[in-house]
């Protein structure tokens, strides 16, 4: 996806962008339209380096990250976006079906702002994703 043009609307640039990286189709449909109804712009990688290269080129607010992918993992995504000062800002939430505490111990390391376990609805989503939204707006 392109990064915003000088010729976009002010309304459309301050859109909070949310990344949902997952290699799971539904998982990032239900992402994509979940929060496309309140107004969030939503962009979607199906691995690891794609969502790296989204973040570093779009410079989300939110990247939502599944644990395994292809590529490169969930955790070494939140590390490179960590090392990258453009993107100090950008908050993490770990997708995961499965939250041990290895997992969480390295994603919390790796600069994990918050976990979702999947299954999760879309009412729990979207009141995470407000919440954290709306933190990083104050």
């Amino acid at each position: 996806m392109d990064a915003e043009s000088p010729g976009q609307s002010s309304a459309y640039s301050e859109t909070p962008v949310v990344l949902i990286a997952d290699d799971e189709f539904a998982l990032r449909l239900l992402v994509h339209v979940t929060l496309r109804s309140k107004r969030y712009r939503i962009l979607e990688a199906v691995d690891g380096q794609e969502a790296l290269a989204l973040a570093q080129q779009c410079r989300p607010v939110l990247v939502l990250l599944d644990v395994n992918m292809p590529g490169l993992d969930g955790v070494e995504v939140a590390r490179k976006i960590r090392t990258d000062p453009s993107l100090a800002a950008t908050k993490i939430v770990f997708l995961t079906g499965r939250l041990d505490p290895g997992l969480e111990e390295a994603a919390g390391d790796a600069g994990a702002d918050h976990f979702l376990t999947k299954p999760f609805s879309p009412v729990q989503l979207l009141d995470l994703v407000d919440q954290i939204v709306g933190a990083a707006d104050d």
